[in-house]
């Protein structure tokens, strides 16, 4: 009789199991599909089976979708007695998903206990993670210990993890040393927190005190410094790395350096990056092919960023990348081809965001396309249902005011919905000194210089829209609020890459290694430029003072940075060689005509990219065609 049920029962499980299993769940790609596979269940009767619930749980949390973390709880509530792995299925999904405030995490975990299931050591670290005060973090760092996984070295590292976040570096430090070995995880992630809050330092100290580094935490490092805008340092440290590591580059490396070369116009430096990831066949995903595309854009190859941008495959083209690239040609100033683009873009069915509008907005503003930026500001609205934020104002600001509509840009700022910051309004400042509204121009200015009462350059603009209708009295107040409040115009300086190694210039700089050979270059230079009609234009030197729109010093128009740079990039490279020139402040009207002429005397391509755009110069003609 025995034997009788047992065979029955067999027979039994090998029919549900026929039923089952021709559904072939692994192939499950959809929702849909999912909830069929689920009905199958249902009508065999096997929805109280423990084995077959759990891997739709495990989909759905997935998903990490609204309606797909509904069902997952709905099919969790269905077990009678789940297990831990269900509870941090669901935790998981949840956190992943964040269509769960915190509470809501920690009351499953609660719930959890409740029902007397006891946590693991994959529970912990989804939990830590899910913390969203200090409080929380500390109590789930009380359970850990209670429940035996205070020598988890994964459990431990989620610890550092959560402390960091929350600048807890003491206690990130504490747990630190109580791990016995410290993994490369435990390592990074306590370099990366240091660095997180601005101790790039304290951060090198920890980075120098690990003894075995890998690539993770070697890019800590370098990104900290990048994200710092201490290029030199990641430079270095990249260049230590290629002569301690046998492995290169991966593509988190490769992200990083390729900022770096961004932020320094390293061109060369970036070319050889692009093609160690060609040569070597790395991965390319959303944020290293952006990174390629943009530092193709900001270091002057506009045309090799379209090159990368139309090789990619119509799937690798991230909207990050259709970003990049509108982004590029915005700021090179070819606001008819962002619009090509962006329409480009739309044929395609890759959906727009605000970040794509911001671009497009400064592509218009750049070009002097007013109507097309009106238009795109009302498109993105109206059909895609974008709300504008303070930077899609700020374009519009900048777009109206370059075009001399003052008065318009001012009504737009008066009919914001949220009050301008000082950015918008800074804007609208540059607009009214470039066309001389010297009434509306004052009454921004003061209002700027409050807002930002230690930002040099909002003094500056006043100073200069004063000295523009000859009120020198009021330049001589603008000076004295500066000095009386201690406020330091920061140093101009241009940067340029020859033969990988990038060279630095400070406006008026006497401390440079061949300062007497660069002066007397940069006065032969000048003086070719006269004999073909230069005059130095004092348009932007204040009455009384070296002290100009963008840089100061001794000579302030003959010894801006960017001559200087030039002038060594002349004495360096060979007749018909493109120079390029990295700036961190606005070209001067001065040095802008200065490069145009040097374009046609030298027979030179000059590319300066300034603090806001790229111009090109080449016989005598600039790409912004005098419109900045």
């Amino acid at each position: 009789m025995m034997m009788m049920m047992s065979m029955s029962s067999s027979s039994s499980s090998v029919q549900v199991q026929m039923h089952v299993e021709p559904f072939h769940f692994e192939k499950c790609q959809s929702m849909s599909q999912l909830r069929q596979y689920h009905s199958q269940i249902i009508r065999l009767g096997l929805s109280s089976h423990n084995h077959l619930i759990p891997p739709l749980i495990n989909f759905c949390a997935r998903a990490s979708t609204s309606d797909a973390l509904t069902y997952a709880l709905k099919l969790f509530d269905s077990i009678p007695q789940p297990d831990a792995f269900l509870y941090n299925t669901i935790i998981k999904g949840f956190l992943h998903s964040q269509l769960l405030p915190t509470n809501s995490i920690l009351l499953l975990y609660s719930h959890m206990l409740q029902n007397s299931v006891l946590p693991n050591n994959f529970t912990f670290p989804s939990l830590l993670r899910a913390c969203r005060k200090i409080q929380h973090g500390m109590q789930i760092h009380a359970h850990l210990f209670k429940f035996g996984f205070g020598a988890h070295s994964v459990c431990l590292n989620s610890l550092i993890h959560m402390y960091v976040t929350f600048q807890a570096l003491e206690e990130a430090r504490r747990v630190f040393h109580t791990i016995p070995h410290p993994d490369s995880v435990s390592w990074t992630s306590l370099i990366s927190g240091y660095s997180k809050w601005g101790l790039i330092d304290e951060a090198f100290t920890i980075f120098q005190l690990m003894p075995q580094k890998n690539s993770a935490s070697w890019n800590a490092m370098m990104a900290a410094y990048v994200q710092t805008n201490r290029f030199h340092e990641a430079f270095a440290l990249f260049d230590r790395m290629k002569a301690e590591n046998n492995n290169v580059l991966d593509k988190f490396v490769a992200t990083t350096m390729l900022s770096a070369c961004t932020g320094l116009g390293a061109l060369d430096q970036g070319k050889w990056i692009h093609e160690y990831i060609k040569r070597n066949g790395i991965e390319l995903d959303s944020k290293l092919t952006t990174a390629i595309v943009d530092m193709y854009c900001k270091c002057g190859c506009l045309e090799k960023a379209l090159q990368v941008f139309h090789s990619l495959p119509l799937p690798c083209r991230w909207i990050s990348s259709w970003n990049c690239m509108i982004g590029g040609l915005a700021m090179h100033g070819n606001g008819e081809a962002a619009i090509q683009l962006f329409k480009e873009m739309e044929r395609q069915r890759v959906a727009p965001d605000d970040i794509t509008f911001l671009n497009l907005l400064t592509a218009c503003a750049h070009s002097g396309l007013v109507e097309e930026g009106r238009n795109y500001f009302s498109y993105m609205i109206r059909v895609y249902g974008i709300e504008p934020r303070m930077e899609h104002f700020g374009c519009m600001v900048d777009l109206l005011g370059r075009a001399g509509m003052v008065p318009e840009a001012r009504k737009l700022i008066d009919e914001m919905p949220v009050s301008p910051d000082v950015t918008v309004l800074g804007t609208l400042l540059g607009a009214c000194k470039k066309h001389r509204n010297i009434e509306l121009g004052e009454e921004i200015g003061r209002r700027v210089i409050e807002l930002e009462p230690n930002n040099s350059g909002r003094y500056v603009l006043l100073a200069n829209l004063y000295a523009s209708a000859g009120k020198w009295e009021d330049v001589a107040k603008v000076r004295k609020l500066m000095d009386d409040r201690g406020v330091k115009k920061a140093p101009g300086f241009s940067m340029i890459e020859l033969q990988g190694t990038v060279h630095e210039f400070i406006a008026g700089e006497r401390n440079h290694p061949q300062a007497k050979e660069l002066h007397a270059k940069v006065f032969e230079m000048l003086e070719h430029l006269k004999s073909v009609g230069y005059v130095v234009d004092t348009n932007g030197v204040l009455h009384g003072h070296e002290f100009d729109e963008e840089e100061d010093g001794e000579n302030p128009l003959y010894y801006h940075s960017e001559k200087l740079a030039i002038a060594f990039g002349l004495s360096r490279t060979k007749p018909g060689e493109t120079l390029r020139i990295l700036k961190n402040l606005r070209i001067c009207e001065d040095c802008h005509h200065a490069c145009k002429l040097i374009s046609t005397v030298f027979d030179r391509e000059i590319i300066v990219r300034d603090r806001t755009r790229f111009h090109r110069f080449k016989m005598g003609q600039c790409s912004c065609q005098d419109y900045w």
